[in-house]
């Protein structure tokens, strides 16, 4: 019997879908990682989202495993290397969630540039500043997109109604440029762009890509929007160029602080340098919730069992 185990919660329609294609699916989403070692052997297929790391050590225990299914986008939590290397299968789902993290990232920036959260909470608080919280228009303005996968076309798209110049850069891909977006060099995004958004993977190439350097070649003083993974921007050198004015402002779904499973911090207990974002009257920040929709839930489960089905059909071992 081919056996799935879900370590991590998902939609019902995911465990729904496979079980109708013939797999037998187990839950055990408080197993811990000394155990999954000991058990994983004993399956055909593992489906998680984050919390515990499928590393070297515990892949060369799954001597059946065909395939480990990520219901989402980012594939750091797994040795996709040593995967490939013993033949076993990484599929996720980023077109799952690619509508809402779009959203929420044209969210973000109409927030920062418009000062919807400043102004709400001045309000709540009593305070009636209207000349104050004057606002900067999307329009005319350039953004420029670094990463045009799912999550940075999909921004893009978004995008299309607010008679902006949309610009992307993309390290692994060509010949992209549509009705979306202009591909780009590099270098024109730090010399053009009003506004960067952030859609690449978390990888040892873009750990503290956002850094002092990275920051200070952009020509023009910018707003920054990032729902990739927190670690692709530090801290620091944000803080330092939001108090020069070189950032003009900041919407981030995701900082650096965050555990691995993105599902849990503990916000009193940690650096000086999250106090001071948090309480930085030019930053929002949301709890890793850009991709965390109703819809996106459903999608997610859906994309990912329909990739496992035709994958085990192409396969033949269902």
């Amino acid at each position: 019997m081919n056996k799935i185990l879900f370590i991590d919660s998902t939609h019902p329609l995911l465990k729904q879908m496979l079980e109708a294609s013939g797999f037998n699916c187990e839950i055990d989403t408080e197993i811990n990682y000394n155990k999954l070692l000991n058990t994983i052997g004993n399956y055909t297929g593992i489906i998680l989202r984050s919390r515990l790391t499928l590393d070297k050590e515990i892949l060369s225990k799954a001597t059946k495993l065909k395939f480990i299914g990520r219901v989402g986008s980012g594939l750091e939590s797994i040795d996709t290397e040593f995967a490939k290397f013993k033949n076993i299968e990484c599929v996720n789902s980023p077109e799952g969630s690619r509508d809402a993290v779009g959203e929420q990232a044209v969210g973000l920036l109409l927030s920062l540039l418009t000062n919807i959260n400043k102004s709400n909470f001045e309000i709540k608080n009593g305070r009636w500043l209207r000349e104050e919280n004057r606002g900067t228009e999307i329009k005319g303005k350039t953004i420029g997109i670094i990463g045009y996968g799912n999550m940075g076309s999909a921004f893009a798209h978004k995008l299309s109604g607010f008679e902006t110049n949309v610009i992307s850069y993309d390290k692994y891909k060509t010949n992209y440029s549509d009705g979306y977006t202009k591909e780009v060099a590099l270098d024109d995004i730090f010399m053009l762009s009003d506004i960067i958004s952030l859609h690449v993977p978390l990888t040892e190439e873009t750990k503290y890509m956002v850094n002092s350097k990275f920051i200070n070649k952009f020509k023009k003083n910018i707003y920054l929007i990032n729902t990739s993974r927190g670690l692709v921007v530090e801290t620091e050198s944000l803080l330092n160029a939001i108090d020069t004015g070189k950032i003009k402002g900041a919407g981030l779904d995701v900082i650096e602080y965050e555990e691995s499973s993105f599902d849990k911090m503990d916000l009193n207990n940690m650096p000086a340098t999250f106090y001071y974002l948090l309480n930085n009257p030019k930053v929002i920040i949301t709890p890793h919730s850009a991709g965390w929709t109703h819809e996106s839930k459903i999608k997610l489960a859906e994309v990912l069992a329909n990739k496992i089905i035709s994958f085990s059909k192409k396969t033949g071992f269902v």
